[in-house]
């Protein structure tokens, strides 16, 4: 062993021994220790990866959910293409926090998906997020079911790596298209146990509640992305200061099957809602 290896393994074992013990010492909702997505603080994270992780560490967070910078270049995650899987987590595991997923395009993973698989494994992920479709205006139903049908044969593939292939929803899964709610319609069509859902609480804002699907669908859900909303729906706002029902929804996650969950929100309010989500008792 190489002292680099060495010192990365070190780094890898102190950082999880770290959110072990900071898991302990917290009644965290559903045991599960505060996630966040960093999409919404991309422009920080990559100009300074690993003080930005330290950062959100710093306000109480301890996994974070990637997106996969090949897949995102457009979104302006190219400077993180350089990181190696093993030196991502490293540095991640540095600065006292996990990964265990990852959001991917759904394109990257028809055309590169062994590459993808390889990264992922490497990283350490227990779940792939496709971030969704993305079907050209005017789609068919048909067309959001063939979508579907592709995306089990890939998530096939992903359990064979054994890690669980997962869907994350945006508002217009919550569309009615020919008769049918979108989201109905990919449930309908998705293999319960080879595709799980990512359920973006922030359809509560076009009258959507997560608790609604967790109960209408148990046990297919994987994890959740956490947002709360003002009473006309037009405001973001913390975790525990909008109309969402945290202890409701809290509570009933577990009929849904959920392993985990990223508060996903500006950066101004990830303060406020980890400090909310470390004192919210279910």
């Amino acid at each position: 062993m190489t002292r680099r290896d060495f010192l990365q393994k070190s780094a890898l074992a102190l950082g999880a021994a770290a959110v072990a013990g900071e898991t302990a010492a917290f009644a965290y909702p559903l045991e599960m220790p505060i996630g966040f997505q960093v999409y919404t603080i991309k422009d920080l994270l990559v100009k300074d990866f690993p003080g930005t992780l330290k950062q959100m560490a710093d306000l109480g967070y301890r996994t974070v959910e990637m997106c996969s910078p090949p897949g995102y270049v457009s979104s302006g995650f190219e400077p993180l293409t350089k990181l190696k899987a093993p030196a991502m987590r490293a540095i991640i595991h540095e600065a006292g926090l996990t990964c265990e997923s990852c959001h991917y395009s759904f394109q990257e993973l028809q055309e590169t998906l062994d590459d993808r698989l390889a990264f992922a494994k490497e990283l350490g992920l227990k779940q792939m997020v496709a971030s969704g479709f993305w079907l050209k205006a005017g789609a068919k139903l048909a067309d959001w079911q063939r979508a579907s049908d592709e995306l089990n044969k890939i998530g096939e593939r992903v359990a064979k790596a054994g890690m669980q292939l997962v869907f994350h929803n945006h508002h217009f899964e919550f569309e009615h298209l020919e008769g049918a709610l979108i989201y109905d319609a990919i449930m309908e069509q998705l293999d319960p146990r080879l595709v799980k859902m990512q359920f973006q609480v922030a359809v509560v804002n076009i009258g959507y509640q997560a608790a609604t699907y967790f109960v209408k669908y148990p046990g297919r859900f994987q994890s959740l992305h956490l947002s709360d909303w003002s009473a006309d729906g037009k405001t973001a706002v913390p975790i525990g200061k909008g109309v969402v029902n945290w202890t409701e929804l809290f509570s009933i996650a577990k009929v849904g099957g959920v392993k985990n969950y990223f508060v996903e929100m500006g950066l101004d309010t990830l303060k406020p809602s980890a400090e909310y989500l470390k004192e919210l008792k279910v």
